[in-house]
C-alpha cells in the first residue's frame, strides 16, 4: 500500500488523472487495451473532467474499455446514476472503445446476473481489470460494499445486488473477490469527513466488516490518494 497526500481536491484530481493516463498507456502498450472500473461519487468527478479536457487528444481512447464498480438502482439518466455522472463529465467527450454500465433500471438480481455475463463475455473468465478506481464513504464503505451488508460475505460471485438497510435501498456492486484481482487499484479520498474512516482503514485494527474498504487487499497492492483534509488524522 502506498499513500500520497495532496494539498486539496484540485491537486488530488490532477494526480489521479495523470495516474489514470499512465496506467492506460502502460496497459495498451502491453496488451492492446485498458479495462478500467470507474468509481462513482463526488471525489472522482473532477478527475474525470480533467481527463476529458487535458488528455482528450493524448490518449488512445478507442482502446479504453469502461466498466463500473457499483451503481444505484436508478435509470441511467437519473441524477444519482454513477453512469450519468461519468457520461456527462467524460464519456460524452472522448471516443472510448466500449462502455459497460450496470443496468440500474432493471430488477437488481437480474441486473447483477447480466453484468456478470457481460464481464464473462469481455474477459473470457474472471474479470481482471487493469485498474479499479474506488473511493470511501464516511462509514468506511467502498464501491457499494457497506458495513454489515450481505455482499461482504460473497466469495463466489463477481457482481451482486446488495441490500443497504440504512439507506433503504439496494445497490449493485462488484464483490471483494472481483476487486482484489485487479492489476492496479487506486483509492481517491477527499474531505475532512473522510478523515476518521481513513485512519481506521489504514492505521487501526478496526473490524473490516465495519469498515469494508479494509477488505480490499489486492495482491498487487493499492495506491491511496488523499487530500490534506482527509489525511489530517493519520500519524
Amino acid at each position: 500500500m502506498s499513500l500520497q497526500v495532496y494539498r486539496d481536491v484540485e491537486e488530488l484530481s490532477e494526480a489521479a488523472a495523470y495516474f489514470f493516463v499512465e496506467e492506460a498507456r502502460k496497459s495498451v502498450n502491453e496488451t492492446g487495451r485498458f479495462a478500467v472500473a470507474f468509481a462513482g461519487g463526488s471525489t472522482p468527478k473532477r478527475a474525470y473532467e480533467m481527463l476529458a479536457t487535458r488528455y482528450q487528444d493524448t490518449l488512445d481512447w478507442g482502446k479504453v474499455h469502461v466498466f463500473f464498480g457499483d451503481e444505484r438502482t436508478v435509470p441511467p439518466d437519473h441524477e444519482n446514476s454513477n453512469y450519468r455522472m461519468a457520461y456527462e463529465t467524460l464519456l460524452s467527450c472522448v471516443p472510448v472503445g466500449s462502455v459497460h454500465r450496470m443496468r440500474g433500471e432493471l430488477d437488481p438480481s437480474e441486473a447483477a446476473a447480466l453484468y456478470e455475463e457481460e464481464l464473462e463475455a469481455f474477459f473470457g473468465g474472471p474479470p481482471i481489470f487493469d485498474l479499479v478506481l474506488l473511493g470511501i464513504g464516511e462509514d468506511g464503505h467502498t464501491a457499494s460494499l457497506f458495513p454489515r451488508t450481505p455482499a461482504l460475505e460473497v466469495r463466489d460471485r463477481w457482481v451482486v445486488e446488495n441490500p443497504v438497510e440504512k439507506l433503504g435501498t439496494i445497490r449493485l456492486t462488484l464483490t471483494v473477490p472481483a476487486i482484489n484481482v485487479a492489476r492496479r487499484l487506486a483509492f481517491l479520498v477527499a474531505g475532512e469527513g473522510k478523515a476518521k474512516a481513513l485512519k481506521e482503514i489504514l492505521e487501526d485494527a478496526a473490524d473490516p466488516y465495519e469498515y469494508p474498504a479494509k477488505l480490499v487487499q489486492p495482491a498487487s497492492g493499492s495506491v491511496w490518494m488523499a487530500d490534506e483534509a482527509a489525511a489530517s488524522l493519520l500519524g
